[in-house]
């Protein structure tokens, strides 16, 4: 990250990022891992070695109900909250990769609760200073995030909206008038996780999406293999990959260097 790009609001460095994929005629690549697992310091390890081939980062602050998730995430979040991770650990942390020169933008990935208990104002202004760029939510319906979207705009946060193939488009209007940075689309109706194929639909729900908005859209819930990444990253702006880099990572007795070279074939596969 340049001292240019440090300095720009979090909207706008996530929104940069995407322009300069653009140019490069590729999809934004951004890989998704739960912060504290397999162990608190194994993960930063993990996340550095994925943001040598990452153009964002989705890091998820684990709970104890994560709903929008299927096992692979629900597992590490288990295990990363057995290992003792606390949202304040996470900021940490998080504040941690910095310092170890991982610049590469992230968003934190957080279900309301564990922000709520936090405190709304002093998280969004600790998620700044610990240097993410964005903040998601899956279980804050956007009639219920005006305060802290509100939060995050006056903190230079991008708040992340979701989509869903189920989306109205009333829905879809709404979160496109509020969208900063990219709006997250979710593939299926359903959780996280690895699947065989990509919905047949997802061209149509991306159009009808696309045609309410220039600003970037990202594909995630689902998508596990680089062809699959390839396939998406021809129709959407952004590709988000979860389950299928926590498993790549599971299999793995070097747990950093299997998780680069998941990482490295999701952007190949990507820019060819």
């Amino acid at each position: 990250m340049s001292s240019k790009t440090a300095s720009m609001t979090g909207p706008a460095q996530i929104e940069a990022t995407f322009s300069q994929a653009k140019e490069q005629g590729r999809a934004v690549l951004m890989p998704y891992f739960t912060l504290g697992y397999p162990q608190i310091d194994a993960s930063l390890d993990i996340i550095a070695a994925v943001a040598e081939y990452s153009d964002l980062l989705e890091l998820g602050i684990p709970f104890s109900d994560p709903l929008a998730d299927g096992p692979t995430v629900q597992h590490s979040s288990q295990v990363a909250l057995e290992n003792g991770i606390t949202v304040r650990a996470c900021l940490e942390k998080t504040a941690e990769l910095r310092r170890r020169g991982v610049s590469t933008p992230a968003s934190f990935m957080s279900y309301y609760n564990p922000i709520l208990a936090y405190g709304l104002e002093q998280f969004v202004a600790d998620a700044r200073a610990a240097g993410v760029q964005g903040l998601i939510i899956p279980d804050l319906p956007p009639e219920e995030a005006e305060e802290i979207a509100r939060l995050c705009h006056e903190a230079g946060l991008a708040y992340i909206y979701f989509l869903a193939p189920t989306s109205n488009d009333a829905r879809i209007k709404q979160v496109t008038q509020r969208a900063a940075g990219f709006i997250y689309l979710v593939s299926v109706t359903g959780v996280t996780g690895a699947r065989a194929r990509i919905h047949d639909d997802l061209a149509a729900f991306i159009g009808r999406v696309r045609a309410q908005t220039t600003t970037p859209l990202a594909v995630g819930f689902g998508i596990s293999t680089p062809q699959q990444a390839a396939s998406v990253g021809q129709q959407a702006d952004g590709v988000i990959v979860g389950s299928a880099l926590i498993d790549a990572v599971n299999k793995a007795d070097d747990k950093p260097a299997a998780a680069a070279a998941f990482t490295r074939s999701l952007r190949d596969a990507l820019a060819s």
